[in-house]
């Protein structure tokens, strides 16, 4: 092995030296976000510093309630594993078992149309391609922005 060699060994391994170095310094950043200063200035401070103080080691474990109710036994809980999966194998049968066919598709289409057909039509529905476009440039015009206040002017 040549010095050439053992050099671009070398910098291999400083290359992933310096990107978990990297790694490292950018998640450095997020360490004071985990502890956020309270801006003492501001009105509401001493109520949330207070909330704060009230809840900092909330929740613990001791606070949840413990069951009374004795653990199941291992050979109980393989016992429900294989009947939930004996009745998973007997959903699939039955599902196997349907047949997934709609028949005719242009019967089945004519029967949704004619039940369409048989509806009455909204109102909306019946409207022109010129009247939603109408419609739809009252709606653009009236979402428009009102004009720029003019900033030279001093405020009264």
């Amino acid at each position: 092995m040549t010095g050439l060699d053992m050099n671009a060994r070398q910098t291999k391994k400083m290359g992933g030296s310096l990107l978990a170095l990297a790694t490292l310094a950018g998640l450095g950043g997020c360490v004071g976000t985990l502890n956020p200063a309270t801006d003492a200035t501001s009105p509401v401070a001493p109520r949330i510093q207070a909330l704060v103080d009230a809840n900092r080691t909330y929740p613990r474990w001791a606070d949840f309630p413990r069951s009374s109710d004795p653990l199941p036994e291992p050979v109980e809980v393989a016992a429900r594993v294989e009947s939930l999966r004996g009745s998973g194998e007997t959903l699939a049968a039955e599902a196997a078992r349907i047949e997934w066919t709609l028949g005719d598709p242009a019967a089945f289409a004519a029967e949704v149309n004619s039940r369409i057909d048989a509806q009455a039509m909204a109102p909306v529905t019946a409207e022109t391609q010129a009247e939603v476009e109408a419609f739809a440039e009252r709606t653009r015009q009236r979402g428009a922005a009102p004009p720029p206040i003019d900033r030279s002017q001093p405020p009264r």
